[in-house]
């Protein structure tokens, strides 16, 4: 069991290592990309759709580190999920930056287009309309809000981890305690044992003891009275 865990926690890896890969490429994508706003939208669909991959294998990267037997492998998977995780978290604030770069450099080649006018067919094919500027900044709005409530998910998971492995180190802690009463426990009663074991012996002499000394006054009594009949 211990092995297949293995196994799956190093596939787990490989395939975060991936995703991370491939966020980092299409966020360099975004910050190359020359226009127009719907060719940034459908990078930012991808991206999302990598991110929420990234973080379910995390989650299931945690949730394997829980499943260890050894405290050392589950202290250790639970340290590389966290690398991860902030590895996720410092994407995600680059892909803000990248979208917000390349926002404003569209924006800016939209304006010396209009600035310069100009009826060519490329000229044409790079106007936008307002309804559509203000779909965009909508959408990337949107986006970094998504980012926002993806980061702070992420901090309350970290939280809840750190309060897991205090939880555990104060019930080995107690455990500790409650093994170190026992064996007080335990070496006072070998204690009371023995003292009752020498209680025992020192009733059984002084029951057996006075027999000995009754019958030889008997004895005595009787020689004597014999010795007086005769």
């Amino acid at each position: 069991m211990a092995s297949s865990l293995d196994v799956h926690v190093r596939i787990c890896g490989q395939e975060i290592i991936k995703y991370d890969l491939e966020i980092k490429a299409l966020i360099q994508d975004i910050r190359d990309c020359p226009g127009p706003q719907y060719a940034l939208m459908e990078l930012n669909s991808e991206v999302k759709q990598k991110f929420n991959k990234l973080r379910l294998r995390i989650q299931d990267l945690e949730q394997m580190a829980k499943e260890q037997d050894r405290e050392m492998d589950r202290q250790t998977i639970q340290a590389e999920t966290e690398s991860h995780r902030r590895q996720m978290l410092s994407n995600q604030t680059a892909w803000r930056k990248a979208n917000l770069a390349c926002k404003v450099a569209i924006d800016n080649m939209e304006k010396d287009t209009l600035l310069h006018g100009g009826d060519s067919p490329s000229t044409r094919q790079r106007k936008v309309t307002k309804e559509s500027l203000v779909e965009t900044s909508s959408n990337i709005t949107e986006s970094l809000m998504s980012i926002s409530r993806m980061m702070a998910e992420q901090v309350k998971q970290s939280e809840d981890s750190i309060g897991t492995l205090v939880t555990s180190s104060r019930t080995v802690q107690e455990t500790n305690e409650e093994f170190k009463s026992m064996t007080g426990t335990i070496h006072l009663g070998r204690k009371l044992i023995l003292k009752y074991n020498r209680r025992e012996l020192t009733d059984k002499l002084l029951i057996f003891w006075p027999w000995p000394f009754f019958f030889a006054t008997v004895l005595y009594i009787l020689k004597k009275r014999l010795l007086y009949f005769i």
